[in-house]
């Protein structure tokens, strides 16, 4: 009876904590640049089983829409910059797009579809100037195509920019200085203007961990929320994170054109974990605490006290395909692992539990074979051209300075790249040979801190759906019918 008692008590605890609120202002992105991206319907249930209602898309895939059709969860779903010019110079076409990309899934039990992102931050220095003619027009046909069809009262445009679209001059560096990037000033004021017509919110990417990657000077305690650094004094106000003071530049940009009470969304912030010294995990696990606590406890900024900021964090899961120009720490954003497997403690309801995320279900791996040089290899002259070719087309940045798996010897170095290879290949057996010096092994290669990946199969995580909830939920009922019965 005890016994029975007791493990009825932790069926009912363990369906309490995986029903834990999450901070309401809590949205996250899921990006897909993956060699073996998990299917969508367990992206989807792995969101239900964190309790995340938010999500932001990079695009409109049709099995991501289709999967979070009927989940009650809020998307922003994006048009790719290289779509933008044809959307600017033809409304005809930007109301095509929210014809098959918005009112398709527009419908009860469909997809809550709340934001389009027009572009990704389009306004980048480094574009030198592609999308500055394109943005704003394609903005305005698509907020008015949406508007022509009818859902422009609850489905809103909006453009995330990064956070170079403002700064403090440098004679008076501090948040309330703020202004708009004096070469886009005046379309940032359009654009501004226009938001604000429509009832639409500004959105912004703020990455306190670009700020240490980008200046080796800058202090560390200021990218963290846990008061350590020595703040910025702005006009008697005190900033002690670079979060808020960033944020507040925006707020202060803002102001200056008229709008300073405009919603702020912030579209993109996180912590990576690998490719760089500052991108470890503990770090990013310190980070998330102290911005989820913020968030759970409304705390705002100093320019926006006490208020609701809806944050999209940067990113679900790790992406090994993405482009490594901003840095090798690109491909290692997520909060999960490329399997769906949790990194590190974090509790969204900011709380500041020891809790650990609900990871994907069912996930199935390719078999425990690895690819490692050949012990027995005589031509190592060839070994250099190898490794390249294998990280040409696999991933191989935790190889890199600062990361996980930096520091391993020759051979080290080599069976990481051929077996980063072999998994993105799927385990064929041409794929690790690289001339005569590789060998598939199945002894487990990895050392402490560098893990060499078993790749998941492709589309192959097991899709529970409701339907583990639903048995979770019988289940405790039939202790409680038993329990009932022993009375």
């Amino acid at each position: 009876m005890a016994r029975l008692a007791a493990a009825l008590l932790v069926a009912l605890c363990s369906l309490c904590w995986a029903a834990a609120p999450v901070a309401e202002a809590l949205g996250m992105n899921w990006g897909t640049q993956a060699s073996h991206p998990l299917p969508p319907k367990a992206v989807v249930q792995v969101l239900r089983d964190n309790g995340i209602k938010k999500v932001k898309l990079f695009d409109t895939d049709s099995a991501a829409m289709s999967s979070l059709a009927g989940s009650g969860i809020e998307v922003m779903v994006a048009i790719p910059n290289n779509m933008l010019a044809d959307l600017a110079a033809d409304a005809g076409k930007a109301k095509d797009w929210v014809k098959r990309h918005v009112k398709r899934y527009d419908f009860d039990g469909g997809v809550t579809i709340k934001y389009v992102a027009v572009g990704n931050e389009p306004f980048l220095e480094s574009y030198n100037g592609s999308f500055i003619k394109v943005t704003f027009p394609a903005l305005q046909n698509i907020q008015n195509a949406l508007n022509n069809a009818g859902v422009g009262d609850r489905i809103k445009a909006t453009v995330p920019l990064n956070a170079d679209v403002y700064n403090s001059p440098a004679s008076h560096p501090v948040p309330s200085a703020g202004r708009f990037r004096s070469d886009i000033s005046g379309l940032m004021t359009d654009i501004v203007k226009f938001l604000a017509k429509n009832n639409a919110p500004f959105t912004v990417n703020i990455y306190p961990f670009l700020s240490l990657y980008l200046n080796d000077n800058f202090p560390l305690d200021y990218a963290f929320f846990d008061g350590g650094a020595t703040p910025v004094n702005d006009n008697g106000v005190l900033y002690t994170n670079v979060f808020d003071a960033n944020f507040d530049t925006l707020v202060a940009a803002l102001k200056a054109v008229g709008n300073g009470d405009m919603p702020v969304i912030v579209g993109e912030v996180g912590w990576p974990t690998d490719g760089d010294k500052h991108a470890k995990a503990s770090y990013a696990e310190r980070f998330y605490a102290g911005l989820l606590k913020r968030l759970a406890a409304n705390t705002g900024t100093p320019a926006r006290p006490n208020q609701y900021i809806e944050v999209y964090l940067f990113g679900l899961v790790d992406e090994d395909m993405k482009s490594v120009a901003p840095g090798n720490f690109e491909r290692h954003w997520g909060i999960l692992r490329y399997d769906g497997q949790p990194k590190y403690a974090m509790d969204l309801a900011g709380q500041g539990r020891n809790a650990m995320l609900v990871p994907a279900k069912g996930v199935k791996y390719l078999p425990k074979t690895w690819c490692a040089l050949n012990p027995n290899a005589r031509d190592l002259g060839k070994l250099g051209a190898n490794i390249d070719y294998a990280c040409t087309f696999a991933d191989c940045t935790p190889l890199g300075y600062g990361s996980t798996c930096n520091g391993m010897d020759t051979a080290g170095n080599a069976s990481y790249a051929f077996n980063a290879y072999y998994q993105v290949q799927n385990q064929k057996d041409d794929a690790c040979d690289f001339q005569g010096l590789a060998l598939p092994t199945e002894k487990d290669p990895s050392t402490a801190t560098c893990n060499f990946t078993i790749q998941i199969q492709a589309g192959a995580a097991a899709l529970h759906g409701r339907s583990a909830g639903a048995a979770a939920a019988a289940a405790v009922l039939l202790a409680l019918l038993q329990l009932l019965a022993l009375r």
